[in-house]
């Protein structure tokens, strides 16, 4: 009876040994995912891409805008000499006007955030992956994620992967940047 207790003691000495050793060489690291979307080239060419197309789409607006300050202004000076029931008409048609402005303002935001949102989603999405294989390729039990939506509380910076990840990823975009545009001017010289 003594000898297979101590056996049973042996066994799990000997299992917890090796859930400990084991424990000990798991290899974790983090990436701090704010920095990585700052940092990330094909996610500043996202936001230059829809900041061109927000002020291209804006000056059109702003000539609107413009043409609606001048008639404003020039409404308070004609409404004395018009008379009231022009002043009203007037002030109701300039009342209606500027809702609209307002509301292609709008529109005009919405649409850009939901485009770039599916561009950055998409960009997102991809860098998952790449984590995921990078993590899979480089023997990591856990990456984990830091920045506006923390996953990790703390981490001793020996750990931290991110310019690694940055890096990888942005000569992975150059490199794919540049197949499209050898591709593009190879059918450009066959037409």
């Amino acid at each position: 009876m003594k000898k297979s207790l101590v056996i049973i003691a042996i066994a799990f000495s000997i299992i917890s040994c090796n859930k400990k050793a084991e424990v000990a060489t798991t290899k974790t690291a983090y990436v701090d995912t704010s920095k990585l979307m700052m940092e990330s080239t094909e996610a500043k060419d996202i936001e230059a891409k829809y900041k061109a197309k927000s002020e291209e789409m804006g000056k059109e607006l702003e000539l609107e805008i413009a043409k609606f300050k001048a008639e404003a202004g020039s409404f308070q000076k004609n409404a004395q000499m018009n008379g009231q029931a022009w002043a009203q008409q007037k002030g109701a048609e300039l009342q209606k006007r500027e809702q609209q402005l307002q509301y292609a303002q709008q529109s005009i935001a919405q649409q850009l955030q939901q485009e770039s949102g599916v561009e950055i989603d998409s960009v997102v999405s991809s860098v998952k992956k790449f984590i995921k294989s990078y993590g899979k390729e480089k023997g990591y039990a856990y990456i984990y994620g830091t920045g506006d939506a923390a996953s990790v509380l703390y981490a001793e910076d020996k750990y931290d992967i991110t310019n690694e990840i940055i890096k990888l990823l942005n000569d992975k975009y150059k490199s794919s940047k540049s197949e499209v545009k050898t591709e593009t001017k190879a059918i450009e010289k066959k037409k």
